[in-house]
């Protein structure tokens, strides 16, 4: 797909209504604690106009990490008390964590809020990337910077249902794999939302 072409379906997913996501939509028997209070975060679901066509920018957390070690995930974290809103902390976490500064990156728009397991509000905020940039990961917190094309991560057919015993359950959930990079989880489920809004 063409940078250009993604920018306009990018434009247009940003408009689409839609319901918010969970990491609990494929196990609909999970009973959730009632008045639970969920913190706000955001990620930044950045789409690079390359050589190669549109390609989604995309993280490998670092193995020592104590949350999520070596997982694939959005550049992005919990809101904090400084940030004006979910766009602003998604900017100040790409610019931290991949040295991505705000000036490269047209805010599209937010989809739908999506709830963690780990008890997160998270926005996904579409983010358009013209110019080159050169990635630098946040020592201690990224191991890897990488890219996806946007065709693959928004192609329905590529998703497959897994499953594995996570606090005592059974929980079933989206993967997209590419290459050696398994995406699964909450990123998988944003990016499942996504294609669904892209579905041209």
């Amino acid at each position: 797909m063409t940078g250009p072409e993604a920018y306009l379906r990018l434009q247009q997913a940003a408009t689409h209504a839609g319901a918010a996501s969970s990491d609990y939509d494929l196990n609909p028997s999970t009973v959730l604690p009632a008045g639970r209070k969920l913190r706000p975060a955001s990620v930044l679901v950045a789409v690079q106009d390359a050589a190669g066509g549109a390609q989604v920018i995309l993280t490998k957390r670092s193995s020592r990490l104590q949350h999520h070690p070596g997982q694939i995930a959005f550049a992005g974290g919990k809101q904090d008390a400084g940030d004006a809103d979910a766009v602003a902390a998604a900017l100040r976490e790409a610019r931290e964590e991949i040295g991505l500064t705000p000036d490269k990156v047209e805010v599209l728009g937010t989809l739908p809020s999506h709830e963690t397991v780990t008890g997160f509000a998270v926005t996904p905020v579409l983010g358009f990337v013209r110019d080159r940039f050169d990635a630098k990961p946040e020592a201690g917190e990224v191991d890897e910077v990488f890219t996806v094309p946007l065709a693959h991560v928004i192609d329905p057919a590529r998703f497959v249902i897994q499953s594995r015993r996570w606090a005592g359950q059974q929980r079933r959930y989206f993967t997209v794999p590419y290459g050696p990079y398994y995406i699964w989880g909450a990123t998988a489920r944003i990016l499942r939302g996504l294609a669904d809004r892209m579905v041209p």
